[in-house]
């Protein structure tokens, strides 16, 4: 569990701290997996995580440090806490968060939310009135909350409108394995709210391999 110092912000009335770089300076399991749960604010509005998949930025196959030269550039000279945009298949972007200062480094993708502030812009730039599919994966996230990239190497711990904030929740996360590519998918390193209907894709059963980490939920964070 994290237990570092925080920044705090103003929301709906309400002083709330912020993840600070500290916690984006730990293993990417860790941060994937502790993310869960936490809630991401962007622009007007934001939603609860409730799915991440950890990249390692070394031997990971599925990671684009093997094999672009510049995403290996954009980890060697960006702070832990630096937003990784990139366009996949052309079609949609992708918001990943970078992890460094640990062992090893990686990066997080945010693959889904359960949306909480702004559901009626969400709703407009989604064309889609079901709140549970307005942000059930990483493409639909980025549609809803209009991430391009132009947000490319902006730092998620310095703007108080970009960044992750506690929500105080206390649910179990479950770990299986990564989903939607071709190399390197046998490790559990997809992180996801247990029983959440916000998710991408749900989780089987057959699937949930015992977490790689030392955390068994989602916890409630607290200033030092």
């Amino acid at each position: 569990m994290f237990v570092g110092a925080f920044h705090y912000v103003v929301v709906a009335k309400i002083k709330r701290p912020i993840l600070p770089l500290s916690f984006f300076q730990r293993d990417p399991l860790i941060c994937a997996r502790e993310l869960v749960g936490t809630e991401l604010a962007w622009g007007k509005c934001s939603g609860i995580l409730v799915e991440t998949e950890a990249y390692l930025t070394l031997n990971d196959e599925a990671c684009h440090t093997f094999t672009r030269p510049s995403t290996r550039a954009f980890v060697e000279r960006n702070a832990a806490g630096t937003v990784y945009i990139y366009m996949n298949y052309g079609v949609h972007w992708m918001l990943n968060v970078l992890v460094k200062g640990a062992a090893r480094s990686g990066l997080i993708l945010i693959r889904a939310l359960e949306p909480r502030r702004g559901v009626s812009i969400m709703r407009a730039r989604r064309g889609v009135d079901e709140v549970h599919r307005l942000c059930s994966g990483p493409g639909k996230l980025a549609q809803a909350l209009d991430i391009s990239k132009r947000h490319h190497e902006m730092n998620v711990c310095a703007d108080p409108r970009y960044c992750f904030m506690p929500a105080g929740l206390d649910a179990p996360v479950v770990a299986d394995p990564r989903i939607g590519i071709s190399r390197a998918r046998d490790f559990p390193w997809r992180f996801t709210l247990a029983g959440s209907p916000f998710v991408s894709v749900p989780v089987r059963l057959a699937n949930v391999r015992k977490p790689l980490t030392a955390t068994k939920s989602a916890r409630t964070f607290h200033a030092q």
